[in-house]
């Protein structure tokens, strides 16, 4: 059974709003609560360690997989296992995303370990929203591992967003891509208070005509600190964009170390970042409308990590 505030969990990370078509996996406080295969999508639970095996068969097209963790028990910790393995010719939607509500004063943690073995010609998008909420003392901390393998002409297009309320974060990510494969990742992050935030990325372009971009947007408020380092790997002739933007607003501290690197001289990879304060032309322009100060910074942070 579900309450109100796991309805709420689920809706700000996966938009869930009632039991959701498809494919899906439900985990509450350490424990799957609900699980639904498809004819084209099996589920199935790990016998090793936590987790799942999500199987997509070949040819599987316009289908959804929808995979929400959420905590609701002050002092949890847990590590969860998820391996994807989506087949030729496939083309799903993936949800995941981990919420924490926290009221009491012991840190709640989820660590989770995504592998993605995407086959050829395969398309795959996937949406993991992180969110924290509670107003206990204990921290809500989450780490999330992400591993993906492209083979050729296969598309993937990752959408990373940190809503609010996540105490400490550590986010490393690792993807390998084949002739021809296509990887596009955007992270938006917002933190605020004295919160943390790392990502760490690299992606290595193996294979002919292998293409990736990666765009990362975040806003530091108060006294959080944030740290970026993605890394573009060019080992063949491949094309490759790495962008980082943040606002910086408040005593927080922003660090961008976008970096690129080359083993092959047809490798064409291209980064820039930059870190500034809300542009106060927008300000002056919004608050003429009668907004005050705050409403408009909230305005202009909104469309930002959009």
């Amino acid at each position: 059974m579900m309450d109100k505030i796991d309805s709420e969990l689920l809706q700000a990370i996966a938009d869930i709003h009632e039991v959701p078509e498809g494919a899906y996996n439900i985990r509450k406080n350490g424990e799957g609560v609900s699980r639904r295969s498809t004819a084209n999508i099996e589920i199935v639970q790990k016998a090793d360690k936590p987790g799942i095996d999500i199987i997509v068969a070949p040819g599987t097209k316009n289908e959804s997989i929808h995979i929400p963790v959420i905590i609701t028990e002050s002092g949890l910790d847990e590590v969860v296992y998820n391996d994807f393995y989506v087949g030729d010719d496939a083309d799903v939607l993936i949800v995941a995303g981990c919420g924490i509500h926290n009221c009491g004063d012991q840190k709640s943690q989820h660590d989770g370990i995504h592998s993605f073995h995407i086959g050829k010609n395969a398309k795959v998008k996937y949406i993991e929203k992180h969110y924290g909420e509670g107003d206990g003392s204990g921290a809500r901390v989450l780490n999330p591992v992400t591993v993906v393998e492209q083979d050729e002409n296969s598309v993937c297009e990752m959408e990373m967003v940190q809503i609010k309320g996540v105490d400490s974060t550590v986010r490393d990510t690792k993807a390998s891509l084949e002739a021809g494969a296509k990887l596009i990742v955007t992270e938006r992050l917002l933190t605020h208070g004295e919160q943390y935030a790392r990502s760490d990325m690299e992606v290595s372009l193996n294979g002919e005509g292998a293409s990736s971009q990666i765009i990362s947007r975040s806003v530091a408020k108060d006294n959080s600190k944030q740290i970026f380092h993605p890394n573009a790997i060019g080992n063949a002739e491949c094309k490759a964009h790495v962008q980082c933007d943040s606002i910086i607003m408040d005593n927080a501290t922003v660090s961008s170390i976008p970096a690129i690197t080359a083993n092959c001289a047809d490798a064409q990879i291209v980064h820039e970042a930059a870190i500034g304060r809300i542009n106060n032309d927008q300000l002056v322009k919004l608050m003429t409308f009668g907004m005050s100060e705050e409403e408009a910074e909230e305005v202009i942070i909104s469309g930002f990590l959009k």
